[in-house]
């Protein structure tokens, strides 16, 4: 797939504020600083597309971007920021269950995950209750480019192994470097394969 246009949407802190028309969706998600508008900048061909910032907790609404005016992109507030306020903190814990349990046109969820770190808490329970949901997801390593391939495959076959003690099999997984590009490719082409089934 080729993002040949990508514009900022709108923004909403529950679940009727998000704009029109609806389009199927694919969110974005992750513990605050996994690099996540980094990476949907990467996606969308456009570095100021998201607001990236080095202060975790920089995205508090769910933001909204058009795709080739067919999708949504979904920019999620990231979860398991333990120095946030406990009332902010449960607010954004709030907006993220009330959108990904009563989105009707969310089709495909992207956990993403700092490739050089194992599964941290807030990961494994935010994991489980996409379980307990029936929430389809995958998985999206980022930071690849700060890391050896050994030490690469070494980390993800921890996590993995983490993840089969409690799943029977594993989601789909990717590997992605927003400073190189990769993974652009394979994640966009299974979003445009998810996009053609729901089509079909």
């Amino acid at each position: 797939m080729k993002i040949t246009g990508a514009k900022f949407a709108g923004s909403s802190a529950r679940i009727e504020g998000r704009p029109q028309p609806r389009l199927p969706e694919f969110a974005f998600i992750g513990r605050s600083n996994v690099g996540k508008s980094s990476l949907i900048n990467m996606l969308c061909g456009n570095r100021k597309l998201a607001m990236t910032s080095s202060t975790p907790g920089k995205t508090k609404v769910v933001n909204h971007f058009l795709i080739n005016d067919k999708w949504y992109l979904v920019d999620l507030p990231g979860y398991g920021y333990a120095r946030l306020p406990g009332k902010l903190r449960d607010a954004l814990k709030a907006m993220i269950g009330d959108y990904i349990l009563r989105s009707e046109e969310l089709v495909q969820l992207f956990v993403l995950l700092d490739a050089r770190h194992d599964l941290q808490a807030a990961d494994r329970e935010f994991i489980t209750f996409l379980g307990e949901n029936g929430i389809p997801f995958a998985l999206i390593y980022t930071k690849a480019d700060k890391m050896g391939p050994q030490a690469l495959r070494e980390q993800m076959r921890r996590n993995e192994s983490e993840l089969l003690l409690q799943w029977e099999s594993l989601p789909p997984v990717f590997v992605s470097s927003s400073a190189s590009g990769r993974g652009k490719e394979e994640i966009l082409t299974y979003i445009r394969d998810l996009f053609n089934a729901i089509k079909q």
